[in-house]
């Protein structure tokens, strides 16, 4: 999935399950941030956050 929308950001599809995705979103600024969508919540994270976070689960 690539999709842009009105505002100029870019959005594209990095992985889906059945109930769960993770997709990033590229801001016209050159700005990314990472989506993860769990059922019905979903985190955001930037590049620094979404870092720490692969640490996180990499040490699980």
């Amino acid at each position: 999935m690539s999709d842009t929308n009105g505002s100029g950001s870019t959005s594209s599809l990095m992985a889906e399950t059945e109930n769960y995705s993770a997709w990033l979103s590229q801001e016209p600024d050159g700005e990314v941030s990472y989506h993860l969508e769990l059922g019905q919540a979903t985190l955001h994270f930037f590049q620094e956050e979404w870092d720490e976070f692969l640490k996180l689960t990499q040490s699980l």
